[in-house]
């Protein structure tokens, strides 16, 4: 049994943000409903490049929607918001759901009726999370916004690079995924609620707030203290000394001394034990004091060999890391060691790899089904509504689904 098992939740989803954090539902047992307006092609995600394995297939969809069923459904004509409203309620005897998650722009829900006074009537329990750019309230409830624009205004890009360089975002989609998962998190936390009051609610979560939240430690050093934190020379952490990027004879090496005892490891590989007694850096506030002194002299010793021999003689004691590529980081031995990667069967390709969800279940596997085609559940979904074939060819018909 998968911790999720016997959980439904019908996900109104595109793009990034909503999917990825709903594979983590249907990674861990739930059956993930995902909806898809057939009148727009579905998930846009299915058309993002540059990598396809069929039509309406790409890469970038199969990555954050394997393990779910899609239902082809005109949300914007009253019989799709029937048939929603019929899956909330669990007609013709099929399970009730449990949640239903949304990603859309934060004026879309009401008007689509996916809003727990939508919904309460068919059942009284169901949880709605509402996933957005700026919230369902307030002057940019009806903008659109994506995760770049999320990292730019919330000081990202100001933190990231040289400070002598310009703005940088990070590499990967941080706000998206980050925003994902507090939504998946969210619905989880309504529906212990709601199971334990029989009521439901209206969750919500956005890009901006989270992408916020996330300046975490910084943002208290601003709204109590005033210090506005900008760049740090290779990486470096703000206020841990050494903490960032150092130069090896072949390459870059990233060490982090978080801790005091791990300053007294380096030292010690580094064959200089004596720096732990120095007045200027036995501390990590002196050390912050003579940041650059300590960067200088711990990338003298390192630049003398490789990364790879410095890891070596580091492992299990000082916090080290090499600087991979995506593809090295991809390589790694490790990934085969700890099952990082996942085999997926595919209708076209016969097999795909995807990476495995990072949530291990000791005596459980995650289940390994490819993202599915458009609508290609729709048919199996509404005869558990208690569809007949001729209700079926009506809602076909009208292009309901």
């Amino acid at each position: 049994m998968l911790p999720l098992s016997g959980l439904r939740v019908i996900s109104v989803e595109q793009y990034g943000a909503g999917p990825f954090g709903t594979t983590y539902l249907a990674d861990l047992g739930a059956d993930v409903i995902k909806i898809e307006n057939p009148r727009e092609g579905g998930d846009l995600g299915r058309r993002v490049g540059p990598y396809f394995f069929g039509p309406g297939d790409s890469h970038f969809y199969q990555s954050s929607n394997r393990n779910k069923r899609s239902l082809a459904l005109d949300l914007q004509q009253p019989g799709g918001r029937e048939v929603l409203r019929d899956l909330v309620r669990g007609a013709g005897g099929g399970p009730a759901a449990d949640g239903v998650l949304n990603n859309l722009r934060g004026d879309q829900p009401a008007k689509l009726g996916l809003t727990y006074h939508d919904l309460k009537d068919a059942n009284r329990a169901i949880v709605c999370a509402h996933l957005s750019a700026y919230g369902r309230e307030g002057s940019r409830a009806s903008w659109p916004g994506f995760d770049y624009l999320m990292q730019s205004e919330t000081g990202y890009l100001a933190l990231t690079g040289e400070p002598d360089g310009p703005p940088a975002r990070a590499g990967l989609s941080i706000v998206d995924f980050m925003t994902g998962l507090t939504a998946a998190f969210a619905l989880l936390a309504g529906i212990i609620s709601a199971r334990a009051t029989g009521t439901g609610r209206d969750l919500d979560v956005s890009l901006f707030d989270v992408a916020l939240y996330n300046l975490n430690y910084l943002g208290a050093w601003y709204l109590n203290e005033g210090h506005n934190q900008g760049r740090e020379a290779r990486s470096g952490h703000p206020s841990v000394v050494p903490s960032q990027l150092f130069r090896t004879a072949d390459g870059w090496i990233f060490i982090m001394c978080n801790k005091e005892r791990f300053w007294g490891e380096l030292a010690v590989a580094l064959g200089h034990p004596e720096w732990t007694e120095h007045p200027d850096f036995a501390t990590f506030a002196a050390r912050l004091e003579h940041r650059e002194r300590v960067a200088a002299m711990v990338e003298e010793v390192l630049t003398t060999r490789t990364t790879a021999e410095w890891l070596a003689d580091f492992a299990g004691k000082v916090p080290a890391a090499p600087v991979n590529d995506v593809a090295a980081a991809l390589d790694n031995p490790l990934l085969a060691e700890r099952g990082n990667i996942l085999e997926v069967p595919h209708p076209e390709r016969g097999t795909i790899r995807l990476l495995a969800n990072p949530v291990r279940v000791p005596g459980e596997a995650h289940p390994a089904r490819a993202a599915p085609a458009m609508g290609a559940d729709s048919e199996d979904i509404l005869r558990e509504l208690g569809y007949d074939a001729k209700r079926i060819a009506k809602l076909r018909e009208d292009g309901v689904v």
